[in-house]
């Protein structure tokens, strides 16, 4: 699987934002992009049917998107604590 492309919802900006993960955010996204995703913790989440993915962006939050086409769209930030 290789992404060349993340999209993400304009509210997940602002969530970023307000908890002060927005480098955090940017860094985990370019090891995404680049391919390290052993870095930052990529996968699918279950059940696989959904085809849910995550990915780290530090020990407390989690990205989470689906993949269509080489895109990922971010859907959702989470605290998985």
């Amino acid at each position: 699987m290789f992404v060349e492309h993340v999209f993400e919802l304009v509210e997940i900006f602002s969530y970023l934002e307000v908890r002060g993960l927005t480098k955090q955010y940017q860094k985990a996204k370019q090891y995404l992009l680049s391919g390290y995703y052993t870095q930052i913790n990529f996968k699918l989440r279950q059940p696989k049917e959904k085809g849910i993915y995550s990915f780290r962006i530090n020990k407390q939050f989690r990205a989470f998107g689906i993949i269509r086409e080489r895109e990922m769209r971010i859907f959702e930030i989470n605290n998985h604590q």
